[in-house]
């Protein structure tokens, strides 16, 4: 089987990484590699990091372009690569706009479809937008759908879609385990990603923040700005804000938080220095959904700053908690998880719903035809602090 992987973005890339190194690896496959620079620089930092190299680039940014037109040009470029390469499949991940396009192009093809992360549901199709809509699409499209969890499964069940589903876990998690695994053997690298880091304060407890999501463009990010202005007046914390490259994400950042004490403004890191940073921290606050699955690995409380989210099995495990924009919220939850030692604790020990470290190797049984033995997370545990209703 020729198995065609397609991803865009620096998360695609991240997360896909691990199971392309494990296409490579099996004998039964033979595996090609497309990218479509729907992100540029941060894309090939995070494939350096893995040692992946494209046979394919289609190279479809252009400044300022709509979703429209980078839609059409990823549909274009793309038959124009399945026309030559004529993959027996098509591997895409996620929710993203290279996912959605590169699908229906594969579709329009009659070559069947593998959606990596399939069946992430919110119930919301404009939160988050337009992820939501991008990820529906893809399932319908789908022949193979690797769902990270039984939940995810049990949605793509209630659709009554025509592929066939398995329960992998995520692969983030398996690129989050060799990545830890990486620093954790090589204590030189993980000096010289410490020693980016050295003007942090030894003492202070890291509150670790990212955000990027178009429903929060505008009010929403300065609410989170005036939740950071705040907490940031605490003697005991400092926030760091790798802040995205999207100037309706930047404008309002700087603006609102640019040379505060306690508030670190940096440029976008690579994924090692990022998984050193999650793990340094002691808080993080958020609007990715892929942090919402990384941070219960490392044992990190996430406050997510949306109102709904596609990873509900967080939540309820007790590892996120959804805090929405509103400045308030953000800061109850936030002073709770620094105030009180056994509200912490607790998210600590509840464990990771999203995988073990083997997606990959589910993924590949499951192409080559082989059983798979399926993820089963852990069980909720229950609660042994009062409320940790934090919102």
């Amino acid at each position: 089987m020729h198995v065609l992987s397609i991803f865009g973005t620096r998360p695609e890339a991240i997360k896909m990484a691990p199971l392309v190194s494990a296409l490579a690896a099996e004998p039964q496959l033979r595996s090609t590699l497309c990218i479509t620079g729907q992100h540029r620089e941060m894309l090939a930092q995070a494939m350096g990091l893995f040692g992946l190299k494209a046979d394919r680039d289609l190279d479809v940014m252009q400044p300022d372009q709509t979703l429209n037109q980078l839609s059409a040009r990823l549909t274009t470029r793309m038959d124009e690569v399945l026309r030559e390469l004529r993959p027996d499949c098509v591997l895409v991940h996620g929710d993203t706009t290279t996912a959605a396009a590169c699908a229906l192009a594969a579709f329009h093809l009659r070559i069947p479809v593998g959606h990596v992360e399939a069946g992430l549901r919110s119930g919301d199709m404009k939160a988050p937008f337009p992820e939501e809509m991008n990820r529906r699409v893809v399932d319908v499209m789908s022949e193979w759908m690797f769902a990270p969890t039984p939940a995810a499964r049990d949605a793509l069940r209630r659709e009554h879609l025509g592929g066939r589903a398995w329960v992998t876990g995520n692969t983030v998690i398996d690129a989050l385990a060799a990545t830890l695994a990486r620093l954790d053997a090589d204590p030189a690298l993980s000096a010289t990603v410490s020693g980016r880091y050295a003007w942090l304060t030894p003492g202070r407890r890291l509150v670790l923040v990212t955000g990027h999501r178009r429903e929060n463009f505008g009010e929403g990010f300065r609410n989170i700005c005036a939740a950071l202005r705040e907490l940031a007046l605490r003697d005991d914390v400092e926030v760091v804000y790798p802040v995205h490259m999207n100037p309706n994400v930047r404008g309002v950042v700087m603006q609102l938080l640019h040379g505060l004490p306690n508030v670190h403004l940096i440029e976008p890191v690579g994924y090692l220095d990022f998984i050193w940073l999650m793990r340094r921290a002691h808080l993080i606050l958020t609007d990715s959904g892929g942090v919402q699955e990384e941070a219960p690995h490392l044992g990190k409380p996430v406050l997510v700053m949306r109102d709904v989210t596609e990873r509900p099995e967080a939540v309820a495990a007790g590892t996120a908690h959804l805090v929405g924009t509103a400045p308030e919220r953000i800061l109850r939850a936030a002073r709770r998880l620094l105030d009180d030692a056994d509200a912490y604790a607790e998210i600590g020990r509840r464990g990771n719903p999203y995988g073990d470290g083997h997606a990959c190797r589910r993924i590949v049984d499951a192409l080559c035809g082989r059983p798979v033995a399926e993820f089963a997370p852990p069980p909720l545990q229950p609660a042994s602090v009062p409320s940790l209703d934090f919102a």
